[in-house]
């Protein structure tokens, strides 16, 4: 049977160590595999570097069997004992990936536990006043919804907060916020904050919007009473 490729560094399955591994290295995960081969990390960063590329390829490993065996299924082979064969014996391989990923996984987040433990702690980032809504209403609870009839995707908050699609894009990518995938999304997928998402929330908001200063008649003192006639 055919094998799957090994981990690329340019091209890679996600894991769910992804991003933390980036907030607690400071780095890219392909900077940290770059690193890795020029020989540029110390001892606990090239252990956990390491372990992510076994993680990754475990990963692959997991989507190379469900791949196949979703191929199986999909009526494109004639359905017959032989058929079976094939399929229960995919179902075990697909099982074996899923043990050797989860150990993976487990060895890799005890590589990155004690990085995080050393790494600086971040001030919160200032995001605009539309995105602060946008995660106090999720902090709320959240789901991502398609509509059936017009397939637009859409975010329901019990505030009724307007989040467009491409705003959650934006924030789950500035990993403020992140969404359980594993619901379809035609029956809603629950939308959470992350750590740095509940940061956001917790850290002082200034005056005014990020990024902008008190005007000059804000920041001046009170005008003085008029005066009598």
């Amino acid at each position: 049977m055919t094998s799957p490729p090994a981990p690329s560094l340019d091209r890679h399955p996600c894991t769910v160590l992804d991003h933390r591994i980036e907030m607690a290295v400071g780095r890219s995960i392909e900077k940290l595999w770059r690193h890795r081969d020029d020989g540029l990390l110390d001892a606990p960063h090239a252990a956990l570097a390491d372990a992510h590329r076994d993680l990754v390829r475990a990963e692959r490993d997991v989507t190379f069997h469900r791949t196949r065996l979703a191929r199986l299924v999909s009526g494109e082979f004639p359905v017959d004992q032989a058929l079976f064969a094939r399929i229960e014996r995919t179902v075990d391989q697909l099982a074996h990936a899923i043990d050797e990923r989860d150990a993976q996984q487990a060895k890799a987040a005890a590589a990155l536990e004690p990085i995080e433990a050393a790494a600086p702690r971040q001030a919160p980032r200032q995001v605009p006043t539309k995105d602060f809504a946008a995660l106090l209403a999720i902090a709320q609870g959240a789901k991502l919804h398609e509509n059936l009839v017009t397939h637009r995707l859409a975010v329901a908050t019990p505030s009724r907060t307007r989040i467009s699609y491409a705003q959650l894009q934006r924030l789950q990518a500035n990993g403020l916020v992140d969404r359980d995938t594993s619901h379809p999304v035609h029956a809603g997928q629950p939308v959470t904050l992350t750590d740095a998402g509940r940061a956001v929330l917790a850290a002082p908001r200034p005056a005014g919007p990020p990024g902008t200063t008190p005007s000059p008649r804000t920041a001046a003192s009170p005008a003085p009473a008029h005066r009598r006639r």
